[in-house]
């Protein structure tokens, strides 16, 4: 049920879901959270736990790419075993022994100093083509990990098992000769990628990861090292540098509620991604001046995602470069936590509104485009994640009771310099 703290206002909810109010709504958000689990728990190979990229939404799978894996969705899935053994969708003990298959499996492939390849054969777990090894894929796979080192934290070989991926990488090496900000990955063709996580983006949660290692810790005031622009559309002023996933993976499992950094950018974190969530759907409105079919005050969103012609990265406001009427649900799913009222309003207007076109075996497809009709047949784990996750968060608090257990991650944020909100 809808945690009493977490919960958004009764008015809203009645609104909403009429006089059965918040059990109404808690059954749809069971009905989306559920269908998300199945993605992860049918879409990930049985002999090495490893998730694919994506699949289509009535179950089968997407022929581009059949059997290539990702860890980034892998860390989202050993976070949904975790809330698939609490909510019994799956009996704990099998919950437990995918984990513990996954778990196996990221301590027997390759890695570099820790690091994993961002695709992989989901079969064999070799290295998928000429991917890369990937900082911030390998921190949500890590996420994953800690956060099912908490969950099952009775069974001694998850213990043993998470734990030896977690201490095994050496966040020092991807600083790549910096003093404190972190390399986007690294290729045994040609060494460090160029970029470096320079700006407020999801790689906060990867600065945390590196600050609390206990083996290969990076000094604490990287986490002041990236910049934090500052954007103001529609009167709402906001941080950000990229699409509204951006400010949903980090804190899916950082909770960072009350918090805010310390001198001299006093970022409250929580608050900001409230503000992004509401930047973004008034950007979508004012885009249904070009897009009427698309856009309205009900039906918004816009995020990294599938689009009619390949995958973007769809910009922040103002930016309108390639839009073309997607709407993405993942963008109002994946700010649950931070917007209950307002993402839960259009995710059920989607629903009622395009119906069976858009809702399938693993829930709303990636994107659709009212406009042209297009509706994506395919679904992407990334994206399924963080609606999962952040709708659990809502609902009981979930992965930040868990992840946040981890004594190495309050640390990190203790050195970072994170205060209560309320401190001066």
């Amino acid at each position: 049920m809808l945690e009493e703290a977490a919960r958004p206002s009764r008015r809203a909810f009645l609104a909403l879901f009429g006089a059965a109010g918040f059990a109404r709504a808690d059954t749809f958000l069971e009905d989306l959270t559920h269908r998300a689990l199945r993605f992860f728990w049918e879409q990930s190979d049985q002999t090495t736990g490893l998730t694919l990229d994506r699949a289509r939404n009535d179950g089968t799978r997407e022929p581009r790419a059949p059997n290539m894996a990702t860890i980034a969705a892998t860390g989202f899935a050993l976070t949904a075993l975790a809330i698939a053994a609490d909510r019994r969708w799956i009996p704990p003990a099998q919950a437990a022994n995918r984990v513990r298959v996954t778990l196996q499996t990221f301590n027997r492939i390759e890695n570099r100093h820790g690091w994993f390849y961002h695709f992989l054969d989901a079969t064999t777990g070799e290295r998928f083509r000429t991917t890369e090894l990937s900082s911030i894929d390998t921190a949500l796979l890590l996420a994953g990990v800690l956060t099912a080192r908490q969950y099952f934290h009775g069974d001694s070989e998850i213990q043993r098992l998470a734990t030896a991926i977690w201490e095994r990488v050496d966040f020092r090496w991807m600083l790549n000769g910096s003093p404190n900000v972190l390399c986007h990955g690294w290729k045994p063709e040609s060494g460090f990628l160029p970029h470096r996580w320079e700006k407020l983006d999801e790689a906060v949660l990867l600065y945390a990861l590196a600050i609390g290692s206990p083996n290969y810790s990076i000094p604490p005031d990287s986490w002041y090292a990236f910049e934090r622009p500052i954007i103001t559309y529609d009167g709402i002023t906001f941080a950000s540098n990229a699409p509204l996933f951006t400010h949903q993976y980090p804190q899916a499992w950082l909770d960072l509620r009350e918090l805010r950094d310390g001198p001299p950018s006093n970022l409250d974190y929580f608050a900001n991604s409230v503000k992004a969530t509401e930047a973004n759907r008034a950007f979508c409105i004012d885009l249904a001046r070009d897009f009427p079919k698309s856009y309205s005050a009900q039906v918004w969103g816009i995020s990294a995602s599938d689009g009619e012609n390949g995958y973007y990265a769809w910009g922040n406001p103002p930016h309108r470069a390639a839009i073309d009427g997607t709407v993405v649900p993942c963008a109002p799913g994946g700010s649950l936590m931070f917007l209950p009222d307002l993402c839960l309003a259009t995710l059920h207007a989607m629903k009622e509104r395009y119906g069976n076109r858009i809702w399938g075996r693993y829930g709303f497809a990636d994107a659709f485009n009212p406009t042209s009709g297009w509706v994506d047949p395919d679904v992407l784990g990334i994206d399924l994640g963080i609606t999962l996750l952040s709708a659990e968060n809502l609902r009981a608090g979930f992965v930040w009771k868990y992840f946040m257990r981890n004594p190495e991650i309050r640390k990190a944020l203790d050195l970072a310099g994170l205060r209560r909100r309320s401190l001066p």
